[in-house]
């Protein structure tokens, strides 16, 4: 899973198809995300004592990762991501449509540092 929470992601299949937005939340077990302004629902309150008035909240819900594509900062379109080791051994994830580094996913290493 090669999303994580603070990216930009667009929406590919649903009714939210083609809204982009930004992850909130990321639920790895279940492979779910959440999106600002994405699967929005009404959620009816009683008036209770931390309530004191009752109504209806607009809340997002999650929605599966395999609908939603990340968005490359560079060239600010929807695509895959992989991920590469960079000469120093750091890991990075990168845009599979301009080639160019997306941001580091682990700090170089010893071991897999690649001869010059």
């Amino acid at each position: 899973m090669r999303i994580r929470v603070d990216d930009i992601v667009e929406v590919i299949s649903g009714d939210d198809k083609g809204v982009r937005g930004r992850v909130l939340r990321v639920d790895r077990k279940e492979g779910r995300v959440v999106v600002e302004g994405v699967n929005v629902v009404l959620k009816h309150v009683r008036p209770s004592r931390q309530a004191r008035q009752g109504g209806r909240l607009s809340k997002e819900r999650p929605i599966q990762m395999s609908n939603v594509m990340l968005v490359c900062p560079s060239c600010d379109r929807a695509t895959r991501v992989g991920a590469r080791f960079l000469p120093d051994g750091s890991k990075v994830r990168y845009c599979k449509k301009c080639n160019a580094n997306i941001g580091v996913i682990s700090p170089p290493r010893k071991r897999v540092t690649q001869k010059a």
